[in-house]
């Protein structure tokens, strides 16, 4: 899994926009086996799942390595990726375990988490409702990722199989930042889970099973890269982060 994730099985929360949509279409492309999509906007979702599934045809109908059609050199006839899309909330942790479910069901597990979902609420806190506020962003950004590995990784220990875990912690890293104390303290928490999960995984002989945190500047479009001074776009973004993905990367 070094270099893509093809024959992968591969989840993606908050699939249905922003760095989510970048690697659904990312994981059809390399020709994963399953590409498992969850956000809670059901229309943006059914409109994704069927630009997947033409692309998946698109991909079954070509020649990558330019030979004629149906020759064997052709993608067609071979097993094509399946889309699965999955409607749920991430701030139910009820229905988290329910989804889960579902997709043991129909695919036996995943190979590939990645946790692109995340809210931000950025006012001071004071002005944050404990319900509305503290407690959706703590739940969607901090506990969902952690819930929705204890659902798939058992599985992943116990296969020979490569797997990832790859979570996008937010716009600030563990300390203060200007996106709001409540959002702060999510990236801390997932942050730090991240980075013991992956000590715990090594320290019992599973380094098949690799976790990597992701920690991005906070305004990304437009945002710089201070070492490498250029430009971050969400596109940019998610191939660095798919990069560190597959290769395992700590951040």
């Amino acid at each position: 899994m070094t270099r893509t994730v093809r024959g992968a099985r591969v989840l993606i929360t908050g699939a249905a926009s922003g760095m989510g949509y970048l690697f659904a279409e990312r994981a059809v492309r390399e020709g994963a086996a399953a590409v498992v999509l969850w956000d809670r906007d059901e229309a943006a979702l059914s409109a994704l799942t069927a630009r997947l599934r033409a692309q998946v045809m698109e991909q079954r109908s070509a020649s990558p390595w330019g030979g004629p059609t149906r020759s064997p050199s052709s993608s067609e006839g071979r097993p094509g990726t399946t889309v699965h899309p999955f409607v749920l909330d991430l701030a139910e942790l009820g229905a988290i375990a329910q989804t889960a479910q579902a997709v043991r069901k129909e695919l036996d597990g995943v190979d590939v988490i990645v946790n692109a979902a995340g809210i931000v609420r950025s006012s001071p806190f004071w002005e944050h409702d404990n319900g509305d506020d503290t407690r959706r962003t703590m739940l969607i950004n901090a506990l969902a990722p952690m819930h929705i590995a204890r659902e798939f990784l058992p599985a992943m220990i116990s296969s020979a199989r490569e797997a990832r875990i790859v979570t996008i912690a937010g716009g600030t890293g563990a300390g203060a930042g200007d996106v709001g104390a409540v959002h702060s303290a999510s990236v801390a928490a997932v942050v730090a889970w991240s980075d013991s999960l992956r000590a715990e995984l090594r320290q019992q002989g599973f380094g098949h099973v690799r976790v990597t945190a992701v920690v991005r500047p906070w305004m990304l479009d437009g945002a710089v890269d201070p070492l490498l001074a250029r430009v971050l776009t969400p596109e940019r973004m998610a191939d660095g982060v798919w990069k560190a993905m597959l290769a395992g990367r700590k951040r």
